[in-house]
């Protein structure tokens, strides 16, 4: 069964896909737009960098490295999750999640893989080259270690994010409704560009716990950097590292626990 599910996966990514390059010329645009709206953001950064220097102890180069691993995390774990999710309430809602669980397959999987979205395109060409450029640019001595934590804490960052945002959406399977839930994520997740000690304690400790999105951007980065990292200190890197991991085997548990309350269509 194994086997079968690995076969069929690359099938129904290569037909989502097709279908959503289906118009070439209006797909470009829209990763264009991304990039101009992401790119306005960093200007914004620039701008408030110009006229102040540093932004809690962090220059221009940091910020950009800061910025470009949160987006980045962010697309790549989003391309697995997010649009697959978010739509998990209407399959609900509308009874046909019903039709995903005679199939003889993970419903999970279908949903990711069937609809793995390649529009976040525009996010990783505008990340990737701006964190090549703040690599190059940051006051910090690279090294093999330094270089793998940076990979190890990406992936990490990855894996928290499409945990979370598969628990936000699996809990239309106990509510109904989820997506609501959605606006509190992104709500959090738009701080998470600024360096973690600029707010105040109370955000601080919501950003490491409860919505732990600090561990997919300032964690991981100041503590690559040596930044002071409130609340975590020296735990800072290794918690970054595990963060993924752990928040994965959470997300598996809760799948199961939501899809086992699932009622069905009739309530």
């Amino acid at each position: 069964m194994l086997i079968h599910h690995l076969r069929v996966l690359p099938l129904l990514v290569r037909m989502h896909v097709r279908s959503q390059m289906e118009y070439r010329g209006a797909f470009w645009l829209d990763r264009l737009a991304q990039i101009l709206s992401y790119g306005s953001v960093f200007a914004t950064i620039g701008i408030l960098l110009d006229r102040f220097d540093t932004l809690g102890g962090w220059t221009w180069p940091e910020l950009a490295l800061l910025f470009s691993f949160q987006l980045l995390a962010y697309s790549l774990g989003a391309a697995m999750s997010f649009v697959q999710l978010r739509d998990l309430e209407e399959l609900v809602r509308l009874g046909t999640f019903d039709t995903l669980l005679v199939k003889p397959f993970s419903p999970w999987a279908y949903l990711v893989f069937s609809g793995l979205n390649i529009g976040y395109a525009g996010h990783v060409i505008l990340a990737v080259p701006l964190m090549g450029w703040a690599v190059l640019s940051v006051d910090f001595a690279w090294s093999v270690w330094s270089a793998s934590f940076l990979i190890a804490a990406l992936l990490s960052a990855t894996l928290l994010t499409a945990a979370l945002i598969t628990m936000i959406g699996a809990t239309a399977l106990i509510w109904v409704r989820s997506n609501h839930l959605f606006s509190i994520f992104f709500g959090f997740w738009e701080l998470t560009r600024y360096p973690l000690n600029i707010f105040p304690g109370g955000i601080q400790t919501i950003l490491i716990t409860a919505v732990p999105l600090a561990l997919t951007s300032s964690v991981p980065v100041g503590a690559l950097l040596g930044k002071p990292i409130p609340i975590l200190g020296d735990w800072a890197g290794p918690v970054a590292l595990l963060a993924g991991p752990i928040w994965v085997l959470i997300s598996i548990a809760y799948w199961r626990y939501a899809t086992s309350k699932y009622q069905g269509a009739g309530g």
